[in-house]
């Protein structure tokens, strides 16, 4: 392991200086340098990521909490910071390091939307492959669908996070991701491309046990953004549980 790298989900450096910013979309993007990019990680040999923070904007999503490394004026979703330089780091890295599987991405979708304009995330899966590492894919997005041209045959897992097969409240979960029909569409393609495929509903077990609740104890509703905060406060952001349970006894009032 190189001196300075991180063990861990998040690379916890000092703020990068900012080059350039714009907004697409809502969402501010700033064109940052990074000084490493693979890290270890403990959900496989390594992790990387070419992005700080996620368009996805997903309300459970763990990597919220990057805020206490790289504080943002922005909520999250609101803004995403485009590590430019990542290829060239990471052709530097692989050089030093033994194989291992790579994890891709750890704190961000790697295929969130700006990577159709940035194309970063296809370059280091594309740099890591021809040096003999392994992938494991997780995403929730269709622009994943691109990159089969180079997965196929290769040492890929493609994985996609599916949370529930409800598309309303998809939308409220994870409001800048794929359709839910779009995702298994990747699950398919991927197949068909020869990829191993797993569905990943590491959220769906506590997302489908409040929304039943919400379905069956209706008159319980004030209570229960405080409780879901006390129980899942790391992987939950309240404004998202308040919102889809509004939408939930709204459906369910109709």
């Amino acid at each position: 392991m190189m001196a300075g790298e991180q063990q861990s989900l998040f690379d916890t450096g000092q703020p990068a200086d900012v080059l350039g910013e714009f907004s697409v979309g809502g969402v501010i993007v700033r064109e940052v340098r990074c000084r490493s990019l693979l890290n270890r990680c403990g959900i496989g040999d390594y992790s990387f990521n070419c992005y700080v923070g996620c368009g996805h904007g997903c309300g459970y999503c763990y990597a919220r909490f990057m805020q206490r490394f790289h504080p943002h004026a922005e909520a999250w979703g609101a803004f995403v910071d485009v590590r430019i330089n990542a290829p060239a780091v990471l052709a530097r890295q692989v050089r030093r390091l033994p194989p291992g599987c790579v994890f891709t991405c750890s704190a961000c979708d790697g295929w969130q939307p700006i990577e159709e304009r940035y194309r970063l995330t296809r370059r280091c899966c594309e740099l890591l492959l021809n040096a003999g590492f392994e992938l494991t894919v997780l995403t929730k997005s269709r622009l994943v669908l691109r990159d089969l041209d180079i997965f196929a045959g290769r040492p890929v897992q493609l994985g996609v996070t599916i949370t529930t097969p409800d598309e309303s409240w998809a939308r409220v979960w994870e409001p800048g991701a794929s359709s839910v029909a779009d995702r298994i569409e990747v699950l398919r393609q991927a197949k068909a491309a020869g990829l191993r495929t797993e569905t990943y509903t590491s959220q769906a077990d506590f997302l489908v046990g409040l929304l039943q609740r919400a379905a069956s104890e209706p008159e319980a509703f004030d209570g229960w953004d405080a409780q879901a905060l006390r129980q899942f406060k790391t992987l939950t952001h309240p404004e998202h549980l308040g919102r889809a349970f509004r939408v939930l006894v709204q459906t369910r009032a109709s």
